[in-house]
């Protein structure tokens, strides 16, 4: 072995996180884009292979245009591998370096990314305005290099992470089944799932992470067979997943993951714990080594990985044009689950605290900054502009956190329609239904695409809340996909039970 002491100097270690960061912000893995376009190729349903079509497209462009994949540029998470004949040359914890990358990276005037982590999570949840600090795990092993994994990890997946105790005679797979049945489309599929068994509820929790960065390779394990019982489940894994039927951004079809990883520990005799996290379709993360000679050199993939998809042809065929400026109650009421819409003209936005306010104002009885009567409501959070563009990638956020607020929203505004992610809750649909104000869905993995449609972005309320401020956005063809009509017919439930039935009947 050997045991020759290795500098590594701590600029090198910031450079390598920042550039990663940046890396990983437009690039995504050439293994996920190559799955990905075998997914579009098989998909048979239609709203479900205009979901991944979206996202690779916007993939593709976000990669020439070197600008955000998806607006939630993400929750840093570093895994560090440190050999133990390695010296960091810094006055600075290993802590403190990654926090410096991710502060250059976050700021990059170039590609600046959205800020989205807050101080203090009980109370003020301040924005931090660098995306600082990382979450870094670290591990001393032999040798005398230091192996990083930098990932970003955005809150929609990230808030599907589920764990469980189960009894050692239970079934993993039949649990993971139930879990994944329940959590709904806003974790943005097409991914993976990470699975940990074993250890304790922290291990387990730790290895679900860290193996949604190993290759992808479902086909390979397909072809060649298992080899051990962590194979074998994750082939069960990925062909049950997949026969639940939800299908690209829950809208129904032949692919919801593109593969399922397994990591595994010891644990105690009358223990099972069982971690499970899913990976959204922006799927973030690049693997390096430093060796003291410098900075990480981060190698771009082929542009050939990407397909060639005429996506705009296919729209213009298959779309209904929304005009919103002349928009009426009676043409809304038309429009029916699972239908394609371009959408132009004005549009507002508002997610999470922008809503809570209005609520607050609406309570208090106090008149609201902007008129929302006969409007439509983008739920967004968009990266900021840079350069001569009208606002940053600006895909949406997961609805169902405005549920609580809808009603309430609705009954007060006289609000026509809403845009948002993934399903809504029960109470949502009832108020969609009762108001007559349909909810329809932009593709989650699909934020630099959707970003040029917006001819003009202003802010016109709550500007101090940053990304999360009311803008009017002026939007020209806005892919959009109506999710819930009026009459409460939802895709997200009418498309997964569907294919559900079709893949059985396989």
């Amino acid at each position: 072995m050997d045991r020759t002491q290795t500098i590594i100097r701590g600029t090198d270690i910031t450079r390598s996180v920042a550039d990663a960061l940046q890396f990983i912000s437009y690039y995504h893995p050439a293994d996920y884009i190559r799955y990905l376009s075998a997914a579009y190729k098989r998909e048979e349903s239609p709203a479900a292979k205009n979901a991944i079509a979206q996202i690779l497209v916007n993939s593709r462009m976000a990669a020439f245009g070197r600008r955000p994949i998806c607006q939630d540029t993400g929750l840093v998470v570093v895994f560090a591998k440190i050999g133990m004949s390695v010296r960091i040359d810094s006055v600075r914890s290993l802590t403190e370096l990654v926090d410096e990358g991710v502060r250059q990276a976050y700021l990059d005037p170039d590609n600046p990314l959205r800020a989205s982590v807050v101080l203090d999570p009980l109370s003020t949840r301040r924005n931090t305005r660098d995306n600082t600090p990382a979450i870094v795990h670290t591990e001393l092993v032999p040798g005398n290099k230091i192996t990083f994994i930098i990932a970003a990890k955005g809150g929609g997946s990230e808030n599907k992470a589920r764990f469980t105790t189960l009894n050692p005679s239970a079934s993993v797979s039949d649990w993971v089944i139930d879990t994944i049945a329940t959590l709904g489309s806003g974790w943005c599929p097409p991914g993976l799932i990470g699975i940990g068994v074993g250890g304790s509820a922290e291990k387990a929790m730790l290895m679900a992470k860290e193996v949604l960065n190993d290759p992808i390779d479902m086909f390979d394990l397909l072809a060649r067979g298992p080899s051990c019982p962590e194979e074998e489940l994750r082939i069960e894994l990925y062909q049950r997943i997949n026969a639940l039927g939800i299908g690209a951004q829950g809208l129904g079809g032949l692919t919801t993951v593109v593969d399922v990883k397994v990591s595994t520990y010891p644990t105690h005799a009358a223990s099972k714990p069982v971690a499970l996290i899913p990976q959204c379709a922006a799927n973030r993360h690049v693997k390096f080594t430093l060796d003291g000679s410098g900075p990480a050199v981060l190698t771009p993939p082929d542009m050939s990985d990407w397909p060639e998809i005429d996506f705009g042809s296919t729209l213009s065929t298959n779309a209904r044009r929304v005009n919103l400026d002349t928009l009426t109650k009676e043409e809304t009421a038309t429009w029916r689950a699972g239908e394609t819409l371009l959408l132009s003209g004005k549009m507002l936005t508002g997610r999470d605290a922008a809503h809570k306010r209005i609520v607050d104002l609406i309570d208090a009885g106090k008149p609201l900054p902007v008129d929302l009567r006969g409007r439509v409501i983008y739920y967004v959070g968009p990266v900021q502009a840079v350069r001569d563009e009208i606002v940053g990638p600006a895909g949406p956020t997961t609805s169902t956190r405005m549920d609580a607020f809808t009603e309430k929203v609705l009954e007060a505004t006289g609000l026509y329609a809403m845009v948002g992610k993934a399903e809504r809750g029960p109470a949502a649909i009832d108020a969609i239904v009762k108001h007559r104000t349909p909810y329809m869905i932009a593709i989650g993995g699909a934020a630099y695409l959707i970003s040029q449609s917006i001819k003009a972005a202003r802010v016109l309320a709550f500007e101090d809340l940053g990304m999360e401020a009311i803008y009017e956005f002026e939007v020209q063809d806005m892919p959009v996909t109506m999710a819930v009509d009026v009459e409460g017919r939802s895709i997200h439930k009418s498309g997964p039970a569907e294919w559900r039935q079709r893949i059985a009947g396989l």
